[in-house]
Parts: C-alpha cells; structure tokens; sequence
C-alpha cells in the first residue's frame, strides 16, 4: 500500500529512459499542440507507453476498417488526454498524420476532446469525466451476451475516479464477472490544479478495486516490456482486471513533469515549442 502522506516520488524509480519511439510519439502530441496553439500535454504525456503498448501489442483492430465488428474497444475515458490517442491513431494510420496540424481548428475532425462517429477510431464521446467504464461495461456484457470474442479496455485518469459513477460501473462489472474487460488507470497522482491525496485521497488504490471484485495489477505506466507483460497476463476467469499504471504527469518534458500548471497549457512561444523538440532529443 502506498502511504497517502508520500511525495510525488515514483513508485518505480527505475523506469527506464524514453525510447526512440516514445519519443516520436511524444513529438506528435507538441505538433498537434503547436497547431491549434492549445491542448492538454500534463494528462496526454502521462499516456503514451500505455496507448503505444495497447495499439502495438494488445488490441485487436483493422485502422482502415474502423467499425470492424470483431475489433477490441478501446475507450479513452478522460477525454482531455487526447492528444495521446490522437497521436497513436494517426500514427496507425486511422487518418492522416496531417490531421494533427488542424488540431481544435473550425471544422477540423480533432477537437479537445475525442467525439465517436467524427474521429476514426475513437469509440466513445469523453471529456465529461467518469463515462467510460459505464460504457466499457456495457460494451463487454454485450459481447458475451452476443457471444462475441471482442475485449473491452478503459483508460481512466486518477482524477477522473472521484466520479461515483465509476463505482456504480466497477460493481456491475464485477457481478456480471466480466473477464472481456480490463480497466486501466492513469495514476500520475496530480489532477488539473493539486495532487490526488489533496483533492480526495484515492489510496488505499489496489485495495480498493480488489474489494469491487477486480483482479489487481501494479505497474510502470512508463515501462514498455512491464506494460506489455502485464496486458498479455490471462484474465482470471469471471473477473474484470484493473492495472494501475504509475505515470508522471508530463512524463518527458522536463518543465511539464509533475506540474500541475501544465495540465492545460494555451499561447505557447514558438521558442517554447523549440525546447520542447529539442528535450525529446533521444541521445
């Protein structure tokens, strides 16, 4: 259990440096950020290993079949992250890479938070937070009611758990033991304006979706290898699985990192943006 009173030192902190892929990836977010001159870096950095492993190594999908019936579900609750999932879309190839510059243009398909039915790939409409595992819910008992092999995962931001909807959705979860369904969390610690433990103190986090009846993992939300590890672990039959991914928040650039006044950040410098390039330098 992690004491509710610690710093924002890591539970891991070994984590291993970005890779060149990280990187690049890391590299979309600020050119979809200089674009439309606003955006979300805090709670969109803290993803990207965990989206990269899940669209590299776990999901099943066609990027030029969106809607294929026998994808997997992958819905980003905390919307706002969304310059990470747009990054790895467009990298898969679900719409143009060029589509990141036009980001939260007028008329642009990439708003400030993802919309289903508008971005190719995106499954849910989130931003409002505390939606998505509800749906993810729903998703995952309607393909074992259809007899469907389709799983269903959510990316839920530390915050974003506050919401008592949650609950409600991780309890049904539960009583309907569905094993199709894995819930991630975002666990940087900071939501938009203090830490989690000042906000409303989440800890004793593992216990807590264990007791709702979740298989629990703990991992580096950083570590590529312990992430894909973890993801390809075989559900435990019956029960829902909850992994806790230990981020940082802004996780790779240095002014962003566990600052809280990076969770939105608008009228950015072309000079700030040139630093931010250049510290994703991989040496």
């Amino acid at each position: 259990m992690i004491d509710p009173e610690q710093t924002l030192e890591p539970l891991f902190p070994n984590s291993p440096p970005l890779d060149s892929r990280s990187a690049d990836l890391r590299r979309l977010v600020l050119r979809a950020m200089e674009g439309g001159g606003r955006g979300h870096p805090g709670p969109a950095l803290s993803l990207i290993e965990i989206l990269r492993v899940l669209y590299d190594d776990i999901l099943l999908y066609k990027a030029n079949k969106p809607d294929w019936k026998k994808r997997d579900r992958c819905i980003l609750s905390k919307g706002h992250g969304c310059l990470a999932l747009y990054a790895l879309l467009a990298d898969k190839g679900f719409f143009p890479v060029e589509a990141l510059d036009e980001f939260c243009h007028f008329n642009a398909i990439l708003g400030g938070h993802p919309e289903r039915g508008k971005i190719p790939g995106v499954e849910a409409s989130t931003g409002a937070l505390g939606h998505g595992l509800s749906i993810g819910v729903g998703q995952a008992l309607a393909a074992k009611l259809q007899k469907q092999a389709f799983r269903s995962v959510v990316v839920m931001g530390d915050g974003e758990i506050n919401e008592g909807s949650v609950w409600e959705a991780a309890l049904t979860a539960a009583k309907h033991r569905l094993d199709n369904l894995i819930a991630i969390i975002d666990y940087n610690k900071l939501q938009s304006y203090g830490t989690t433990r000042q906000v409303l103190n989440m800890e004793p986090m593992t216990d807590k979706w264990a007791a709702f009846g979740f298989t629990v993992h703990q991992v580096d939300g950083h570590d590529v290898e312990a992430l894909r590890t973890t993801l390809k672990t075989p559900p435990v039959p019956g029960k829902p699985t909850a992994i806790i991914c230990h981020t940082i928040k802004g996780k790779g650039l240095p002014p962003a990192e566990n600052n809280p006044a990076w969770h939105h950040q608008s009228r950015m410098a072309p000079e700030q943006f040139s630093e931010l390039y250049q510290a994703l330098e991989v040496k």
